[in-house]
């Protein structure tokens, strides 16, 4: 996840649905079989499960279920998209090159000297959840005291899709407005890149230069024509 803005919205569940279409929703539009083939279990990591996907999209009304059917899949092929580039296909519940990643701001308190990683803020889950004032404000939203045991975000299936999602739901990022604001009322899915990557990866050739860029819009390819969507758009036009 990228932090360059460290800009996040604090806050609880949102019911964003309007308009929702029939067969909207998560376990609607994503079915396990066709979760499990685009990220078969035997690459996964174990706490990535569907089921854990399900019940944390449940605490978010809005999700993947706002507007038509139409935008419900291009929202959830875009999340899965993004979560694929994150994870590395689901394979990594943390990240790979850790630090502490402990800072001031905002007041939550964390101890910048220790070795013990088990208390750093690194990313984790499937929008790599990272920097303590991030772990503080997911924690308050979700009520779940991860910034005393980050480590949950990283073994128990729900929280680690919850945080994404509600990094989805709630945070502008680097973007204009969320990754549901873009998928569901204008922007794309190149927002949603910014919003995620953007200090990493936008603004610097694009599609087919960058390879966060390039494997994401790839993928969102993928997985909306996977799910039904007739025109997911063309790569140029889909990244940042």
């Amino acid at each position: 996840m990228d932090t360059s803005s460290g800009d996040v919205h604090e806050g609880g569940p949102i019911d964003a649905s309007v308009d929702a279409a029939t067969n909207c929703g998560f376990a609607n539009v994503v079915s396990k079989g066709y979760f499990d083939s685009i990220f078969p279990l035997a690459s996964r990591h174990a706490v990535y499960t569907y089921e854990g996907l399900v019940a944390a999209a449940a605490g978010y009304p809005g999700f993947v279920n706002t507007g038509t059917l139409d935008t419900c899949r291009r929202e959830a092929a875009a999340f899965l998209a993004n979560v694929k580039r994150e994870t590395g296909s689901l394979r990594y519940a943390e990240q790979i090159a850790k630090e502490s990643y402990c800072s001031s701001r905002t007041g939550c308190t964390c101890d910048a000297t220790t070795t013990d990683q088990s208390k750093w803020y690194y990313g984790r889950g499937a929008i790599q959840l990272s920097w303590n004032y991030n772990y503080c404000s997911a924690g308050a939203a979700l009520g779940v005291d991860i910034l005393s045991n980050p480590g949950l975000v990283a073994t128990t299936p729900e929280l680690a899709w919850k945080t994404a999602i509600w990094f989805w739901m709630t945070s502008g990022g680097a973007g204009s407005g969320t990754c549901h604001d873009a998928m569901t009322t204008g922007g794309g899915f190149g927002e949603t890149i910014r919003t995620i990557n953007g200090g990493q990866e936008c603004n610097m050739g694009g599609y087919g230069s960058i390879a966060g860029v390039t494997e994401r819009v790839d993928a969102y390819i993928q997985f909306a024509s996977g799910l039904g969507v007739v025109s997911p758009g063309q790569p140029t036009d889909l990244d940042c």
